[in-house]
């Protein structure tokens, strides 16, 4: 069962900043997490539309310059990275998994991780996801080559779209709504099940039991 640092390792650190992914890193993840929107051209690493919560900012991130936001404490003196700059931190020591927050963030993504590849980046630890399923059968039609997961919450998985239109690497369904029949119909069609958010104890051990492929979570001291 691989584990994700989701948004690093978000419990003992501020979320998405490179002090969460070096706690990540600590703490033996597989893969850390990550979200990005597009601001100025420049892919950064944050999870919400606004800065409020996770910065000392106020309003929606499309009001910032890219220097403004770069000038917003993101906790604990971090600041909001760009995505070039985790992926010189983490350096090919685990995966990345980029997951496509904001509107039309599939074309900067893959130019981006096509340069990745010519620096010597591995195709396959590089994952695109996002709930946003458009946008990664954008980024499927831009370069296949990078494999694709959709999340879900709550609703089945639609395997029609998934294994024809998007030809889809994994899914990534909430852990409240995991179950055997899930995970079976999703490795019959040989399909990978890395599911989010696992915090606790008790779930962690259940997703093991329901053998997952993989899970996120904030905790990866935990697992």
């Amino acid at each position: 069962m691989l584990i994700f640092g989701h948004r690093g390792a978000m419990g003992h650190a501020p979320e998405n900043t490179l002090e969460a992914m070096r706690v990540a890193l600590e703490m033996g993840v597989d893969w850390v997490e990550l979200d990005v929107h597009v601001v100025e051209g420049e892919l950064v690493v944050i999870h919400d539309g606004q800065v409020d919560r996770t910065t000392n900012g106020k309003g929606d991130l499309a009001d910032y310059s890219l220097a403004d936001l770069r000038e917003l404490d993101a906790g604990n003196g971090e600041k909001i990275p760009l995505l070039a700059e985790v992926f010189d931190f983490i350096d090919r020591r685990v995966g990345i998994n980029v997951e496509l927050k904001g509107a039309h963030t599939a074309g900067p993504a893959v130019s981006f991780l096509e340069k990745q590849i010519e620096k010597g980046w591995p195709v396959d630890k590089i994952l695109l996801s996002s709930f946003d399923h458009q946008l990664l059968l954008e980024a499927k039609n831009l370069n296949p080559v990078f494999r694709r997961a959709a999340l879900y919450f709550g609703q089945k998985p639609d395997y029609g779209f998934l294994l024809d239109e998007l030809q889809a690497y994994a899914v990534h369904p909430f852990v409240f709504f995991v179950d055997q029949e899930l995970v079976d119909s999703a490795h019959t069609r040989g399909l990978k099940v890395f599911v989010y958010t696992v915090n606790e104890p008790d779930d962690i051990l259940r997703m093991r039991d329901l053998k997952v492929d993989g899970i996120f979570t904030n905790f990866p001291d935990r697992v």
